[in-house]
């Protein structure tokens, strides 16, 4: 009597949890952003804008509302720097500040809107992460994912209050996108898919590759069962609609050129090529499976053919950097390095998640295996999953979106595994069996077990090196150069959408490929020769030089240029076309009047 009562108990739970899932997500959702809120607000007070993104993303939006052009992306703080963005990640920002600001006053507005903003796209991936559990695991299993969320630090990162830029609503729309192909109900997956991709192709191409992953899975669905043409159909004309859109709405004047790097001619024309084949092949759907897959692999030789022929220089990186500026700078950047040359340390807790995702999702998919279409949904979702952690091996810049496609997987384990354990005879051995499950299927493992590793020695040079970095991006330090009348600052890379941010000044450029030159410029400056280094602050006619010693960027100047222009600056060495500028004892800062 007692075990039938437990079950019904547990089942009257199950109903409820499903019955209200919505509520639940909601207060999940309220429940994190108040952490979230509480844990940064020291930051979030200091107008901590960590990240050079972001305090970028707040500069256009300030140049958005003091007029200029929805279609100029460029940041004319910056030299008239070329950006590659889109609008549409500045609208909530934007319309956030012009609501509070009748009533809190400019300053406050934006404080309050970079805490706010991040938070939106969050509530979109809860939602997200939990209609693809719901569809491919079960009804309640939702739960699961959002536990699992705390053992994802890369993809909660991207939503942390401040963390304004584009990131957050890329993998909230990527989740969305992954939920369509789960969604059962073809037409409705097919449609959200395709908006889903459309809308982040206007903000970014960083999920270019999944998104194609997920593409080719709705071809394949339809390929498999013709049956799927209104999937296919409904993911085509949204897809191409939505692109069109997009392109029309967000696409800056820069990017009506063809460029690889983000919404353009280029991939314009690639999605409507694409989309009219698709809904062309859709429309025949032969009854046979390999005529189908005959008219799929033509339409993708086409598309093929079209972008290899129309845009050849699409073909390598997206980037377009020159050999000299990835030898520069690019290759410094660690995000764009592979997970392998991060130490084992930061390594495993990047892997740890992903890995055993997908081994959920290779255990999802054996249970799965007996209902061809719910099979073909897993099979489908997890690819962009697996595909994500394999770009680890190229850049680290993949980890959130890796992180936040393994909870599916890491949910699954707990699902699949959890009912053997409890046919163990003793209760200690449940206990021990499901604390294990869920250990290893959330990737808490080995980020547990490196916790009891003794942490490398940190060396004194490394205590500076964090402490300029923080000291450099405090708004505080930036008060006296602020005193200063206004000025081109010729500085660090890092530090000039920062400095542009919280002074009245202006600097050189960021790091933004599309700015080869004057990052080449900026980077030739502090690393030559003095003599060199006055040509090219005279060419950008500046004011002001600006550096921060013992700050990260200095390591690359003093090790790989050690006689070069910065090191003498560091040494005292000072040319007689700069004078010193009296800072506060306390500055992190070093700063120079340019005597023209």
């Amino acid at each position: 009597m007692g075990e039938g009562k437990d079950e019904l108990n547990i089942a009257a739970a199950l109903a409820f949890v499903d019955r209200h899932w919505k509520w639940l997500v909601l207060l999940a959702w309220l429940g994190l952003s108040a952490w979230f809120l509480y844990d940064r607000w020291d930051q979030l007070r200091a107008f901590g804008l960590g990240d050079t993104d972001d305090n970028m993303r707040m500069s256009q939006v300030r140049a958005l509302l003091h007029g200029q052009d929805w279609f100029d992306l460029r940041q004319h703080k910056l030299a008239g720097s070329n950006i590659h963005w889109s609008r549409l990640v500045d609208l909530p920002l934007a319309a956030l500040i012009l609501m509070l600001r009748p009533f809190v006053g400019g300053a406050q507005a934006e404080l309050i809107s970079t805490a706010v903003a991040p938070l939106l796209p969050y509530l979109l991936l809860l939602f997200g992460i939990s209609l693809i559990a719901r569809r491919l695991i079960h009804p309640s299993a939702f739960l699961l994912v959002i536990i699992a969320l705390f053992f994802a630090p890369s993809a909660n990162g991207m939503f942390m209050p401040d963390r304004i830029d584009h990131h957050g609503w890329q993998l909230a729309l990527l989740s969305l996108a992954i939920a369509g192909m789960a969604d059962p109900a073809r037409a409705r997956g097919g449609a959200t898919l395709g908006l889903a991709t459309a809308l982040s192709l206007a903000i970014g191409l960083e999920m270019l590759i999944n998104l194609a992953l997920a593409g080719t899975a709705m071809v394949l669905f339809w390929v498999d069962d013709g049956g799927q043409r209104r999937r296919l159909l409904a993911y085509a004309a949204t897809l191409g609609g939505g692109v069109a859109f997009s392109f029309l709405l967000f696409a800056s004047d820069a990017n009506r050129a063809a460029v690889c790097d983000a919404l353009s001619p280029v991939w314009l024309s690639d999605a409507l090529l694409g989309a009219a084949l698709l809904a062309a092949i859709a429309g025949l759907s032969p009854a046979d499976w390999k005529r189908r897959l005959a008219l799929a692999a033509a339409a993708g030789v086409v598309v093929a053919a079209f972008h290899a022929l129309s845009w050849p220089q699409c073909l390598q990186r997206l980037e377009g950097v020159s050999p000299e500026v990835n030898d520069l700078w690019l290759s410094h950047v660690r995000e764009a390095r592979p997970v392998y040359r991060h130490g084992w340390t930061i390594a495993s807790q990047f892997l740890a998640l992903p890995v055993t995702g997908a081994l959920g999702w290779a255990l999802l998919s054996w249970r799965n295996r007996g209902d061809r279409d719910l099979l073909r949904r897993t099979l489908a979702a997890a690819a962009p999953a697996l595909a994500a952690l394999l770009l680890l091996f190229w850049q680290t810049r993949t980890g959130p979106a890796a992180q936040m496609m393994s909870l599916t997987g890491a949910a699954a384990i707990v699902v699949v595994l959890t009912p053997l354990i409890w046919k163990l005879k003793y209760f200690p051995l449940q206990l021990a069996g499901l604390a294990a499950v869920v250990l290893v299927g959330f990737g808490a493992l080995m980020p547990l077990v490196t916790s009891f590793i003794p942490p490398k020695k940190v060396t004194a040079r490394e205590i500076a090196i964090a402490r300029a970095n923080r000291l450099c991006n405090f708004i505080g330090s930036f008060r006296p150069i602020n005193q200063l009348p206004e000025g081109r600052v010729f500085t660090f890379l890092d530090t000039s959408p920062r400095l542009i941010t919280v002074t009245h000044h202006d600097a050189i450029t960021g790091p933004y490929h599309r700015n080869g030159e004057q990052i080449a410029d900026v980077m030739k400056a502090f690393r030559g020769p003095p003599e060199q280094a006055r040509s090219i602050v005279m060419k950008y006619q500046a004011d002001y030089l600006l550096t921060c010693p013992n700050s990260s960027t200095t390591t690359i100047f003093l090790s790989e240029t050690p006689k070069g222009f910065y090191a003498q600056l560091n040494k005292g060495q000072v040319p007689a076309w700069l004078t010193p500028i009296e800072l506060p004892k306390d500055s992190p800062f070093r700063m120079w009047r340019v005597i023209r």
